[in-house]
């Protein structure tokens, strides 16, 4: 899967590039997201956001035009992500399904990188979905052919 990842840590990166082992192809920014990074984001499947990147209507809005279609999140936390203007925009969304402090970077990262994995795979995250659709309904009537 194409992704490309903003704002990110040197530790994070480090973390991000060691759990990935070279599976997707992932472009790293150290810059936030806003409306001047946002055109880097081109050609790519999946949005890869840390909590200090908000994520409002307008953004997630211009992602989509870009061609994102998944966002991962490296945080338990949703708030920095407009998930109203998300479902609208048709998004999948995942979080790492347990709080920062708990595990370290490392672990966020394997989850992440899990995320991307189930995502490519086109199976549901679990417990990381943040999707305010309801894509488990949506998926089991995909597979029904509904």
């Amino acid at each position: 899967m194409k992704a490309i990842a903003y704002n990110i840590k040197p530790e994070e990166k480090e973390c991000l590039v060691l759990a990935n082992h070279k599976k997707h192809d992932i472009t790293i920014i150290a810059n936030s997201l806003s409306r001047e990074t946002m055109p880097f984001a081109q050609g790519k499947e999946a949005l890869i956001v840390f909590n200090e990147d908000p994520l409002d209507e307008e953004l997630i809005m211009g992602l989509r035009a870009l061609g994102i279609k998944y966002i991962a999140t490296s945080s338990f936390e949703t708030e920095h992500i407009n998930l109203n203007a998300a479902g609208v925009a048709g998004f999948k969304i995942a979080n790492v399904p347990f709080k920062q402090g708990e595990e370290g970077v490392m672990p966020r990262m394997q989850q992440v990188i899990k995320n991307l994995d189930n995502w490519a795979a086109g199976k549901c995250v679990g417990k990381a979905c943040c999707c305010p659709n309801d894509c488990a309904k949506t998926t089991k009537e995909e597979e029904e052919g509904h």
